[in-house]
């Protein structure tokens, strides 16, 4: 009986055990049931994506950068294809014996390795980075050969970005260099992520940079179908790239090599602009630099010798050089006061040579000039006249008058990097400073504003706008550079859009009167010698400039000062006096008066524009060592200048 129970026992223990492991398998097969429900019903999209993704492969296609052209269609930046070695860090074992080992078959020098340096901690290495740029069709041959020796490391066709004329216009074309982190950050931030996928190249400065979403174009992709170790198999669609347009400048390249040329080893800046539209002519900056050392990335050397040069050869004069104007600025001081009722062009004021001020004398010509009216103060550059002048109108007249004609603003000009120079005023002055006793605006600081000096500070490219817009009669136009763009698909061609003119409410008359005692400047006053036999009429003004300030008994001497103190030298013009088609402003550095060094390579842009005409040689070397007036030997013709980088 006992067996018989115990035997029933364990056929119910069996049993329930039976029961358990089925509900076990039933749950089992339950949740692989809703498992497989899951996947095949709400993840069938997202899956056959994945598959499709372990598959096929999208390589983006990085298009052609658009050309830039100046005005008559000469190229200043183009393309060309050459073979690179490039090195993929993180795909390297022993990186220095690979590049030892690569160097024994290709030529690789130790500013190569540096430069590789900077470019594998700029891009942490995850990169295909260039150890070597430009191979024969030798090198190319001897590496494949022993390609089997070097895993990570491949041979590849890139398109380099090139700029024939070199050092020509290298601030206003500007060029391109490698994204860093900082840019490629930004990009992730932007709408322009997927269109700068397997681009490696950005435009870093000039036109380059403020036209880089027209210049860079559209990236395109091919999707690859892939093997199971990744290899492409085949390809299976397409979408190809669209390259970037062309941009066609104002500038005149040819007249901007010429005053390059004039310049010689002068610093300075000339900025040319048409006072009919705001096209900027000529934008100089001396020195300059080459931008091609910086499309495969700059060495060490060679950007320590521009980084550390006393010149500053990267540093853009016209747009970011500050400068008091010196007497450049009276014609524009004679505008406020006519404009203003402040002063009638017929009164007559004492210059003898002097002028007191708050226990203060201020210096003027020597010997005096007498009687001075408006036309001879500006014609003979009376600093008497402009010096009783500021003191009349005050600081905050002067600003608010000089203002809208652009000095000690940003422009607007389509190049970045502009600064806006100083255009003083008692708000200004309050504003720069902590100490309350440096707040306050003193009656003898507004003496030095009237001939252009004090703290007054401009760019060229504000003093040249300012004349283009007294050249016109008083319409202020927006300087830029860029003319048109042509779509690299169709070919048409489209004007660059400009912001609205503004008109500043100048009176024709008084208009008329600081015209003529400009056109006077180069007829009988400081301007005669160097515009004689010009067979048109100009108008400008001379100016020199201090560039350390001296002490109120002390008496300038060039040859008693070191070459950087001395005074610059600036002249400011435009011509025809009649209908002006060009306008200008430039400076040479601590060249002395305006008239020796300045006025001479105005008249020979003014040439160049108006008559065609291109200087001698011998001309040409007599200006650059600040020795010339009017135009010596027989001039060239421009159309018989050949365009070659220097």
């Amino acid at each position: 009986m006992t067996e018989l129970r115990n035997v029933e026992a364990e056929a119910r223990r069996f049993r329930i055990r039976v029961v358990v492991l089925g509900l076990v398998v039933l749950l089992a097969f339950g949740l692989l049931v809703a498992r497989l429900v899951f996947l095949q019903v709400h993840r069938h999209e997202d899956l056959a994506d994945q598959a499709e993704s372990n598959r096929t492969a999208v390589v983006p296609i990085v298009p052609n950068r658009g050309l830039i052209l100046d005005r008559n269609g000469v190229v200043l930046a183009t393309n060309y294809s050459a073979y690179t070695l490039e090195i993929t860090p993180s795909k390297v074992d022993n990186l220095e014996q690979t590049i030892d080992g690569l160097a024994e078959i290709i030529e690789i020098q130790h500013r190569d390795r540096r430069r590789f340096k900077r470019l594998m901690e700029e891009t942490k290495g995850f990169e295909s980075l260039p150890i070597r740029t430009r191979l024969s069709d030798e090198e190319v041959a001897r590496f494949t050969a022993q390609r089997y020796r070097f895993p990570g490391v491949d041979v590849k066709a890139r398109l380099f970005r090139s700029y024939p004329l070199g050092e020509v216009g290298s601030h206003a074309i500007g060029y391109i260099g490698r994204i860093n982190q900082v840019e490629k950050a930004r990009i992730q931030d932007s709408e322009d992520e997927a269109n700068y996928r397997g681009t490696e190249y950005i435009g870093k400065l000039g036109i380059e940079q403020s036209y880089e979403g027209l210049l860079h174009g559209t990236t395109g992709v091919e999707q690859m179908e892939t093997s199971a170790g990744g290899r492409a198999v085949r390809k299976l669609d397409s979408f190809p790239a669209t390259p970037g347009q062309t941009v066609m400048l104002t500038l005149d390249i040819k007249l901007q090599k010429m005053v390059e040329e004039l310049y010689g080893e002068r610093r300075g800046a000339l900025v040319a602009i048409d006072p009919r539209n705001g096209e900027v002519l000529a934008l100089v900056s001396k020195p300059t630099f080459d931008p091609n050392l910086f499309v495969e990335g700059i060495d060490a050397e060679n950007w320590n010798a521009l980084n550390t040069s006393v010149d500053k050869p990267l540093l853009n004069r016209a747009l970011r050089g500050t400068y008091p104007p010196g007497s450049t600025y009276k014609p524009f001081m004679a505008m406020a006061a006519l404009q203003l009722g402040r002063r009638s062009p017929s009164l007559v004021i004492n210059d003898p040579g002097f002028y007191n001020y708050g226990g203060r004398t201020f210096r003027s010509h020597e010997g005096g000039l007498g009687g001075v009216d408006m036309h001879r103060a500006i014609q003979f550059s009376s600093n008497t006249y402009f010096y009783s002048l500021g003191v009349e109108l005050g600081v905050d007249t002067i600003h608010d008058f000089m203002k809208p004609l652009g000095f000690g603003q940003i422009t607007g000009i389509d190049l970045g990097g502009e600064v806006r120079g100083v255009l003083p005023s008692t708000a200004w002055k309050r504003q720069i400073n902590k100490r309350a006793e440096a707040k306050r605006w003193f009656p003898g600081e507004t003496v030095s504003l009237g001939i252009g000096q004090g703290y007054n500070n401009f760019t060229m490219l504000q003093l040249a706008l300012a004349e283009a817009t007294l050249a016109n009669g008083g319409t202020r136009y927006r300087p830029h550079l860029a003319k048109a763009v042509r779509d690299s698909v169709t070919g048409a061609v489209a004007q660059v859009e400009q912001a609205p003119a503004e008109n500043l409410g100048f009176s024709p008359k008084n208009v008329e009167i600081v015209r003529n005692a400009l056109v006077a400047v180069n007829k009988g006053g400081t301007g005669t010698r160097v515009f004689a036999g010009a067979p048109y009429t100009s108008a400008g003004k001379t100016g020199t400039a201090q560039a350390v300030s001296l002490g109120q008994n002390v008496r300038y001497n060039a040859r008693l000062l070191e070459e950087h103190q001395r005074d610059h030298s600036l002249f400011a013009a435009f011509a025809p006096a009649e209908e002006p088609q060009i306008a200008l402003a430039l400076i040479v550095e601590n060249a002395g008066f305006g008239a020796a060094s300045a006025a001479p390579i105005a008249r020979r842009v003014f040439d160049y524009w108006l008559l065609g005409q291109y200087p001698s040689e011998e001309d040409m070397a007599a200006v650059r060592k600040s020795q010339a007036s009017a135009p010596m030997g027989k001039p060239r013709r421009v159309e018989d200048i050949a365009l070659t980088a220097p």
